[in-house]
C-alpha cells in the first residue's frame, strides 16, 4: 500500500477527529472510509448516467416507451408483492 499525503485544515482536522471518536474509529480509517465512500458514490453516480444516456439513446431510436400510467401500475404491483408482466413499450398515440 503506498502513501499518499493530504493537507487538513486544523479545523477541518479537529472535526474530523471528533467524528471519528463519536463512531469509534481512528482519524485514519474514518478518512479511508469517506474517502472510499465517496468513489463509490462517484462510480454510481456515472453508471446512472451511463445507463440513462443508453436508454435516452434507445428511446430516440425506436420512438417507443411505457407510458407513466402502465410503469406506476406496474411499480405499485410490484411494491405489493404481486408479479404483474412488464409493461410493452409503445409509440406513443397521437
Amino acid at each position: 500500500m503506498s502513501t499518499t499525503t493530504i493537507r487538513i485544515e486544523e479545523a477541518l482536522k479537529a472535526r474530523i477527529a471528533a467524528a471519528a471518536e463519536r463512531v469509534g474509529k481512528s482519524s485514519h480509517a474514518f478518512i479511508l472510509d469517506a474517502l472510499s465512500d465517496t468513489v463509490e458514490r462517484v462510480e454510481m453516480d456515472e453508471e446512472l448516467h451511463r445507463l440513462a444516456d443508453e436508454r435516452w439513446a434507445a428511446l430516440m431510436q425506436t420512438g417507443e416507451s411505457v407510458s407513466w400510467t402502465d410503469a406506476k401500475a406496474y411499480l405499485l404491483a410490484r411494491a405489493a408483492g404481486k408479479k404483474p408482466r412488464r409493461p410493452s413499450a409503445r409509440k406513443p398515440v397521437r
